[in-house]
């Protein structure tokens, strides 16, 4: 091993593919690997021709585009079996599954600088300092109920407060009000929960448990039907915390609790970290944003879908832009565009109007990830505009897209937004799923429970690279290895964000992404 290999932060694995993909690496003769065209000048070979997904299951590729469900041969098999790229068509090397997320998750080295936020504007975004109580909570002794406040064993005088000089019945201790009442022994005030607790009371009976008599000479007297223990009902001074305990640790997501929290513990702002800015470029002639199909048109599904999805991965993203095939308005989005992370959706293969990659190489940009060994979506890439800025590009397709956005966007969005990676989590099929020869699948998935293995992900219809109905209805895409999985298997799952972020809220619209807004700095 070389100092340089040292100095690699990714290790041999992610350099190797690097290399592959931007066609430095030295040409390996049977290993698997192919002579790339290009690789000794004149741009990164990635920018070859490329393969695209089929319009749907058994479906026919698109014209001008390679067929990606080709048999597979055995030196396929050998490059799948291992954590080196395997080789696809004609100038590409396309990186294994589990390697792009590593290469997107660690495509920067972290987060941006940290910053402050109104509660308001914190949710959905990640502490970058850990949460300390500001005072004591509760800040003083408080009543945990409607009823009295006692001093001593019953029955008791029930006095009038204090600070209670009106007519009609007395409404004691309310929540919010100081009181300088003192209970001696054999006395209660009436009390409202959350009020504080008078000096000389020894606990609160509740509402309920009381019965107040009138007495011939006026005045009041309270019985109970059993003895009331010191403290029952009342909430003592810091007995949930004192100030500057750690309540949070940093790295911890702002959800609506913690919100709570922290307003209850003193704070009016919190130290978070922002949101990723994240730019979306709807490419394509074909796609139609309102109406029904006609002329060979469609509607664009992506543009609907991707921004919603991005925000629940904690990300600031604008409306989506729709530039048609125009390799010149392209050009000039993705020149401009001051955004952490630019997402593309189409033209990422080498058909007669796929101007993702030539307009990449014009920009000069570094290709991390050229396709994936996975399906759907195995014509995603990854690349480097500047040194924070990047590009995923996610197939035309619906479903391949979503593939592509689990795959590559959604590992360096949790980097920049520093949120922890979910727990690895395995659930056992309900049936069989076929697997390709060589990539992984990835199929959506809804949870049922089974009389044998319990919770179980049961794969759903619909999965084709066009369609959007199984994931629709899906609780996780399931990671199938090559060859496919059995019934009752064990499998890797990627949850989807809505059942533990949709409540995690959006950005309002005086909030969202403005790409043409200036940044405060460079970019």
């Amino acid at each position: 091993m070389t100092d340089g290999e040292h100095d690699d932060p990714f290790g041999d694995e992610f350099a190797d593919a690097l290399a592959l993909v931007n066609g430095t690496a030295p040409t390996r003769r049977g290993s698997g690997t192919t002579d790339r065209p290009g690789a000794s000048g004149g741009g990164p070979a990635g920018y070859a021709a490329g393969c695209a997904e089929p319009a749907a299951n058994g479906g026919t590729p698109e014209p001008g585009r390679a067929e990606e469900d080709r048999p597979a041969t055995s030196g396929d098999a050998r490059g799948a079996a291992s954590t080196r790229p395997a080789p696809r068509s004609a100038g590409r090397t396309v990186t294994p599954w589990r390697t792009a997320r590593d290469l997107a998750e660690r495509a920067v080295p972290g987060p941006v600088e940290p910053g402050t936020a109104e509660l308001a504007d914190a949710l959905g975004r990640t502490l970058a300092a850990p949460l300390k109580a500001l005072t004591d909570l509760p800040s003083f002794d408080t009543s945990a109920m409607d009823g009295w406040a006692v001093a001593g064993p019953g029955p008791w005088r029930v006095d009038r407060a204090a600070d209670d000089t009106g007519p009609g019945q007395d409404t004691g201790i309310l929540a919010g009000h100081a009181t300088t009442a003192v209970l001696p022994d054999g006395h209660a005030l009436p009390i409202a929960t959350g009020a504080p607790i008078p000096t000389g009371a020894t606990a609160v009976l509740r509402s309920e448990h009381g019965e107040v008599l009138e007495l011939p000479d006026g005045r009041a007297r309270l019985y109970a039907p059993r003895p009331v223990p010191p403290g029952q009902d009342i909430r003592p001074r810091g007995q949930e915390c004192r100030c500057g305990d750690q309540l949070l640790p940093a790295g911890t997501l702002v959800t609506p609790a913690v919100l709570g929290l922290a307003s209850a513990a003193g704070y009016d702002e919190l130290a978070v970290h922002p949101r990723p800015r994240v730019e979306v470029l709807v490419l394509g002639d074909e796609l139609l944003r309102d109406g029904l199909p006609v002329g060979g048109r469609i509607r664009d599904a992506l543009g609907p879908m991707l921004v919603p999805w991005l925000r629940a991965l904690g990300a600031e993203a604008a409306p989506p832009r729709h530039l048609g095939d125009d390799a010149e308005a392209l050009h000039e989005a993705l020149a401009r565009s001051t955004a952490d992370l630019v997402i593309t959706t189409g033209g990422t293969a080498s058909g007669p109007v796929d101007h993702v990659h030539p307009t990449l190489q014009r920009l000069g940009a570094e290709l991390l990830v050229d396709g994936v060994a996975v399906r759907p979506g195995h014509p995603m890439l990854l690349a480097r505009l500047a040194p924070r800025r990047h590009l995923v590009g996610l197939p035309g397709n619906p479903l391949a897209a979503v593939s592509g956005l689990l795959t590559l966007a959604e590992p360096l969005l949790r980097t920049l937004a520093a949120r922890h990676p979910a727990a690895p989590y395995r659930v056992p099929l309900a049936a069989a799923v076929p697997g390709h020869p060589r990539d992984t699948r990835l199929v959506p998935v809804a949870y049922r429970d089974d009389d044998r293995h319990g919770l179980v992900a049961g794969p759903l219809h619909f999965h084709g690279p066009a369609m959007l109905r199984g994931i629709a209805a899906a609780d996780a895409m399931a990671v199938i290895p090559s060859g496919g999985a059995e019934r009752g298997t064990e499998v890797e799952l990627l949850e989807l964000p809505w059942p533990t972020g949709w409540s995690a809220g959006w950005p309002t619209p005086d909030t969202c992404y403005d790409p043409a807004a200036p940044t405060g700095g460079t970019a």
